[in-house]
């Protein structure tokens, strides 16, 4: 089990985290499978799948030489974080700051997500000791609210959620988000069971982040 710190700091160098939603858990595994094979390591296994506890378990039995960072989403309360933390989970994200979340991942020393739309739910996030603030809906409000936010709080780790693709990851990146979280604009192959153009899809999102901070 890697430590907090190492699990923040590969999201952040990864900059992306695939938000992965489903009809099925096999749907949801093959979904991970091609994020993965594009790039795409960050894997948020959304706890709206189907069985998305028995998922984390088989994808974290599978990928056991750190090709993975592992995580569970829309977590809504501290019962389901438990779930997700004892079935492999390495980090949990939230669509919204419930403080005893935060306080049962700290307890675990299990890095937390929690969602927030407003500078005041970003604070009271980051006392409660969240790592990384999911800036959720995203679309709500564009690339400009992060630098809004980092303008009083430029310490403040922020990942939009929603609204995030491929032609508009670079500006969500120079704005200063440390990492993105992708969901349908990453994932929609799976509606037509095209597996591959997610590959393709997660090979574009990891090209683009690169070239947005510098390094292609």
């Amino acid at each position: 089990m890697l430590d907090k710190e190492r699990i923040i700091t590969k999201i952040c160098d990864a900059g992306i985290v695939a938000v992965v939603r489903a009809e099925s858990s096999e749907q949801a595994r093959r979904i991970a499978d091609a994020c993965i094979e594009g790039g795409v390591a960050a894997i948020e296994m959304t706890f709206t799948v189907p069985g998305a506890h028995k998922v984390i378990e088989e994808l974290a039995r599978t990928y056991t030489k750190g090709e993975i960072i592992l995580g569970a989403g829309t977590v809504m309360d501290s019962e389901t974080a438990r779930i997700s933390i004892l079935s492999g989970a390495q980090y949990v994200v939230s669509p919204h700051f419930n403080a005893e979340t935060v306080k049962l991942c700290n307890r675990y020393r299990i890095a937390c997500m929690p969602g927030a739309m407003s500078i005041k739910e970003v604070v009271e996030a980051m006392e409660a000791g969240a790592d990384i603030i999911k800036i959720f809906p995203g679309d709500a409000f564009g690339p400009k609210i992060i630098k809004a936010i980092k303008g009083p709080i430029p310490y403040a780790k922020l990942m939009p959620t929603g609204g995030v693709d491929v032609h508009n990851v670079d500006q969500w990146i120079k704005a200063g988000a440390v990492a993105v979280g992708a969901g349908s604009s990453l994932t929609a192959g799976a509606k037509t069971g095209d597996y591959a153009a997610i590959t393709t899809v997660g090979k574009e999102f990891v090209k683009k982040i690169k070239e947005a901070r510098g390094l292609a």
